[in-house]
């Protein structure tokens, strides 16, 4: 059942324990009581302790960065910047919380000074998450290194139906796609070499949107191009080209199982200050979220929102940018359930 949410003009959005978008804590989900609100504690009991269909959780890691550290500050400050965000997407016309029902399930555990380690740590936390034929997955960074743990727990929760790899929308500065760096193979340049490599993502259902340069070499690109991933690089939105693009991405993987993973930076400095290795030339929110909106109805089965450095973060600007995309994706994910059930 849908988890709605405290009201916020009878509880202030600035008082009780600070969760993501203010939906109640996973622990008091099942125990039938939220620390929160009198009024998340009567929705969690109407939830009749069935699993949610959507659990967000931080991973609070940076180790795998190669340039600013700070971004295992992330899942903090986004929950923060989150607690004026209102459930109801008016773009897409869709209650969040009147169609899902959604819980903050804390944070995962992680080793700071092993990439490896915490992958392995995040992913046992991951799967323990929800039911598997229910619950879908939604991490909150940390580095993007931590984008690899939810994408093979998401894999595994699909069982045969995720044995051709899962698609994938990647809204980035950059491709992800790096070999290793200082010898580590696990760092926030690398989760989707590995994630390809494993057969955990598709690389010919995968777009990548928002990449631009200055880049260390043009083979940077040859992995991704090499292996079917099509590049839509950040100068080109707004324009035709672009349009037909993600157009035929959504053709393509209409159907399909879709995982979406969003760093921050691929957004201009201008709108996304607070992240480790910012890229001028970037989207700006408004088009970042409308990439978002064009994949309304679509079967979206797991996501990470990752990067964002809250000392860097002016005004907090970059975390709140963060709060507004998973209210988006959530509410992609409520239009596919909506449209699943017939309703208009």
């Amino acid at each position: 059942m849908p988890t709605p949410l405290p009201d916020g003009r009878r509880t202030p959005r600035f008082a009780g324990i600070c969760t993501f978008c203010r939906f109640p804590a996973l622990e008091a989900e099942q125990a039938g009581a939220s620390g929160s609100a009198v009024e998340a504690a009567s929705a969690s009991a109407r939830c009749e302790g069935s699993p949610p269909e959507w659990a967000l959780y931080g991973v609070p890691f940076d180790g795998g960065v190669t340039y600013r550290p700070g971004a295992r500050f992330g899942p903090r400050a986004i929950r923060e910047e989150s607690q004026y965000i209102k459930p109801y997407d008016l773009e897409l016309g869709i209650d969040i919380a009147a169609t899902l029902s959604c819980v903050d399930a804390g944070d995962a555990p992680t080793s700071p000074y092993s990439c490896a380690e915490t992958q392995e740590r995040a992913l046992d936390f991951a799967r323990g998450l929800g039911a598997p034929g229910r619950t879908r997955l939604l991490a909150v960074g940390g580095d993007h290194s931590i984008a690899l743990a939810n994408l093979r727990a998401t894999h595994a929760r699909l069982g045969a139906g995720g044995s051709a790899g899962i698609a994938l929308l990647h809204l980035d500065a950059h491709l992800d796609t790096v070999e290793s760096v200082w010898g580590e193979r696990l760092g926030h340049g690398s989760p989707f070499i590995r994630a390809i490599e494993e057969g955990v993502v598709d690389p010919t259902a995968m777009l990548s949107v928002g990449i631009r340069g200055p880049l260390n070499s043009p083979r940077d690109l040859d992995f991704a191009r090499d292996r079917g991933v099509e590049i839509l690089r950040a100068d080109a939105i707004g324009t035709p080209a672009a349009e037909e693009a993600l157009a035929r991405f959504r053709s393509r993987v209409a159907g399909r199982p879709l995982y979406v993973s969003f760093d921050v930076d691929v957004l201009d400095p201008a709108f996304a200050p607070g992240t480790g290795t910012p890229v001028c030339g970037g989207l700006s929110t408004r088009e970042a979220l409308a990439v978002l909106q064009r994949m309304a109805g679509l079967d979206l089965i797991g996501a990470d929102v990752v990067e964002v450095l809250p000392d860097r973060d002016a005004a907090g600007i970059t975390a709140l940018a963060a709060s507004h995309v998973i209210l988006r994706l959530l509410a992609l994910a409520a239009t596919a359930r909506r449209g699943a059930a017939g309703a208009p």
